[in-house]
């Protein structure tokens, strides 16, 4: 067998990293009015030495900032004349992470916890930092997890972490290796992975993963640490069922100022009655542990939690305990039973995210939804037996984002309405539909309110949705719409041009839709030419 010389990559050239650079430094076409920025660009990019990750983030770093100061200042930055060895973190790189504030100077070091090539999702990272108290104060008519929402955008438009997937409600995301270097670098060893009983750990650490399937013993050097904030354990096996129960009662035993904990997919059967103990706990994701089906009796006392991940666990009913957890804004329940028990007054009043996951034999929506003042987002995934909205869903004025998926039985009707709630609206955002084989309507809770607010309509794989209502035309706010997989959907209202804030239009598998709409020979193509982005796919 011959061996195949190596082939050495060469860098980017120069005149694609202008191009990209100037693409991340200005928006389109502005650069013409910067002549004096045009001069210093290229000697800055020439520093970049043809890594594409490192010509982005210098632009992204230096866009709208149209002081011909602020551009010598990066092209006379002491740190292009540090001394490179082959493992260093990229000068531009340090720069960047010079320039952050230093609230998403600590964010990004939470990344170092992670392994390389981690794909993150943005819910779970904006827990984990609110958690531990890493977000500013959210401002007047700001919540907390807008702040977090705020940060990661600031973070994607600084080319520091790359957007995966949209999900609509979250985006996954993922981190270059070279920035992952950077954010082990300036975490100070506040951040470890933890892969053997063997492994040495920083006694300042804080924040600790636990990631190797295989963990035959729990390391020595936890027993003498006393300021862990986080702990994550990942792919624990069934094989290691022993080390992973001495590894969390060491934590509760250990780790009293513990601010996140987090077991998904753990073997675990039970937690330990003492989990009562962390007081200061905020964030618990039990999401995946099956072989857990009740909550231990202290469980009330963790009165600091904000986030609940009840996920995919054998729970049979919601336990009192967790209603007693006023502090709640984010919570992921799955059971077995055929009704919740009645939300009380007083209760979860800070609840922001609430979804019922895999409820297979839940018939209704709990008794009481109306004293949920704060819900923001609610969410129905495979709720096989829900057939209908409570009226009390109407109480919700502060509900923006409604996805109701995979939800076999459910026809979206609403119970009559009463007397008391007629003047009552709904300020819904974005509602998404999918597969929802029973849906023959559009739910009326859309006409009676969110006809000023709505802005994201999604309607996926509803096949016996035959027809879209004339009053969608009263959606005013409305700027995206989708439809897919509705085979027995022949026609947009008329009169679609009417929706002028509509810029955007997807039609994915719908026969008649597709033949009537499409841009090429569609005889309906005129009414939506004026939307601003139309894709339309068989």
């Amino acid at each position: 067998m011959s061996s195949i010389p190596p082939y050495m990559l060469k860098g980017l050239p120069l005149e694609d990293c202008l191009t990209l650079f100037t693409k991340w430094a200005f928006n389109d076409g502005d650069e013409r009015h910067y002549p004096n920025l045009i001069r210093i660009r290229e000697e800055i990019v020439k520093k970049c030495k043809g890594v594409p990750l490192a010509v982005r983030t210098l632009g992204s770093l230096l866009f709208q900032k149209t002081d011909e100061s602020d551009w010598i200042y990066i092209r006379e930055s002491e740190i292009w004349r540090l001394e490179q060895h082959e493992n260093d973190i990229l000068p531009v790189l340090k720069l960047s992470y010079n320039h952050l504030p230093s609230h998403l100077q600590r964010c990004l070091a939470f990344f170092s916890l992670y392994k390389k090539d981690e794909i993150y999702y943005s819910d779970r990272v904006i827990c984990l930092w609110m958690a531990n108290g890493l977000l500013e104060h959210p401002k007047q008519n700001q919540e907390w997890e807008d702040v977090g929402k705020r940060y990661l955008n600031e973070l994607l438009s600084r080319c520091l972490i790359q957007m995966e997937q949209d999900l609509g409600l979250i985006f996954t995301f993922k981190m270059h290796d070279l920035v992952h270097d950077l954010a082990l670098d300036v975490s100070q060893k506040e951040c470890k992975t933890v892969n053997s009983e063997a492994e040495t750990v920083d006694e300042n650490a804080r924040h600790l993963l636990f990631c190797d399937a295989k963990l035959v013993g729990v390391p020595r050097v936890l027993e003498e640490m006393k300021n862990v904030r986080t702990v994550i354990i990942q792919d624990a096996s069934r094989e290691s069922e022993t080390t992973y129960e001495s590894l969390i009662n060491l934590c509760l035993s250990n780790f009293k100022y513990l601010r996140a904990l987090e077991l998904r997919n753990s073997p675990l059967t039970a937690l330990p009655n003492s989990i009562g103990t962390l007081k200061h706990l905020r964030y618990l994701n039990l999401g995946g542990c099956w072989s857990i089906d009740e909550l231990p009796r202290s469980f009330y006392k963790l009165y600091c939690l904000q986030s609940l991940n009840l996920g995919d666990i054998g729970l049979k009913q919601l336990p009192d305990s967790v209603q007693r957890l006023i502090g709640l804004r984010h919570l992921v329940i799955t059971m077995k039973a055929t009704h919740l028990k009645e939300i009380r007054a007083g209760c979860w009043t800070s609840l922001q995210y609430l979804v019922l996951y895999e409820c297979f034999g839940l018939e209704c929506l709990p008794e009481g939804m109306q004293y949920l003042k704060s819900l923001r987002t609610l969410t129905l995934k495979y709720c096989d037996s829900l057939v209908s909205l409570p009226r009390s869903l109407k109480f919700l004025t502060k509900l923006e984002r409604l996805y109701i998926n995979f939800c076999a039985s459910m026809n979206l009707k609403m119970e009559p309405e009463e007397e008391e709630d007629k003047d009552l609206q709904l300020s819904l955002k974005t509602l998404s539909l999918d597969n929802l084989y029973a849906l023959t309507d559009l739910p009326r809770l859309l006409r009676q309110g969110s006809s000023t607010t709505l802005q994201q309509l999604r309607i996926v794989f509803c096949p016996n949705l035959s027809v879209l209502p004339a009053w969608l035309l009263n959606l005013t706010s409305l700027h995206k719409l989708e439809i897919a997989v509705c085979a027995k959907l022949s026609g947009l209202p008329e009169g679609i041009d009417r929706l002028t804030n509509l810029r955007e239009l997807r039609i994915h598998g719908c026969p008649e839709l597709n033949k009537r709409y499409r841009e090429n020979g569609g005889e309906d193509w005129h009414k939506i030419a004026h939307i601003q982005k139309v894709v339309i796919k068989d």
